[in-house]
C-alpha cells in the first residue's frame, strides 16, 4: 500500500497524539524538582505517588460544593479552593502520606490547607497506606465522588488568585528516607 503524502501526515499525527496521551498520568522521578510539575502527571515524593486531578473555587452555595466544606464562609475579598489529589503506595511496604502542603503565589505569599475534620469525607487525611493502597480509600465516598479524589482545601485572597502561577508544594513526611520537597503548578 502506498502512502499519500496527506496519508501519512495523518498517521504520523495519530501516533504522535497517542504517545502524548500515553505519557499521561506515568510518575516522573524529575517532575517537580526543578520545574513545577503540572496538574494530572503523577509525583514520586516519598515512595507514594501523588497526583493532582483538578483545581477549582469552591461554592458553598451549590451543589455538590456544599458537601465538600461546611464551615465558614471565607467572607469578603477571599475565596476557598479545592486541590482533589490522589496518593497511592505502589511499592511492597507499608509508607506514610504527606501531611505538609502549601499554595505559593508568584509573590512568595504562602498558603496553608484549611484542617478539616475527619468526618469530612472528602478530605485529604495523611496515614500510613500498604502496598497497593490509595488515599482516598477505594470504594469510599470521596473514590466515588464527582472528581475520584481527596481534598486539599485553601482559603486565598482573591488578589492571590491573580498572582499566577500558582503552586503547591508538598514534603515528604518526617521519617521517610528522604526528605524531599515537589511543586505542581495548579491550573487555576
Amino acid at each position: 500500500m502506498v502512502l499519500t503524502r496527506p496519508t501519512a501526515a495523518v498517521c504520523a499525527l495519530a501516533v504522535t497524539a497517542v504517545l502524548g496521551v500515553s505519557a499521561c498520568g506515568h510518575p516522573s522521578d524529575e517532575a517537580g524538582i526543578d520545574e513545577p510539575a503540572r496538574e494530572g502527571l503523577a509525583i514520586p515524593i516519598g515512595g507514594i505517588e501523588y497526583n493532582v486531578f483538578i483545581t477549582r473555587q469552591i461554592n458553598q452555595e451549590i451543589v455538590p460544593d456544599n458537601a465538600f466544606y461546611q464551615g465558614e464562609d471565607p467572607g469578603k475579598d477571599q475565596t476557598l479552593y479545592a486541590v482533589f489529589l490522589q496518593a497511592c503506595n505502589h511499592g511492597e511496604e507499608s509508607l506514610g502520606t504527606a501531611d505538609t502542603f502549601k499554595v505559593t503565589d508568584n509573590q512568595d505569599n504562602e498558603f496553608e490547607p484549611i484542617e478539616l475534620p475527619e468526618s469530612n469525607h472528602f478530605s485529604y487525611q495523611p496515614r500510613v497506606l500498604g502496598p497497593d493502597e490509595c488515599i482516598p480509600e477505594s470504594g469510599g465516598v470521596a473514590q466515588q465522588g464527582p472528581t475520584g479524589s481527596s481534598m486539599l482545601l485553601f482559603q486565598l485572597p482573591l488578589a492571590s488568585t491573580e498572582n499566577r502561577p500558582l503552586e503547591l508544594e508538598i514534603t515528604s513526611p518526617p521519617g521517610a528516607d528522604e526528605q524531599e520537597t515537589r511543586t505542581i503548578e495548579l491550573d487555576l
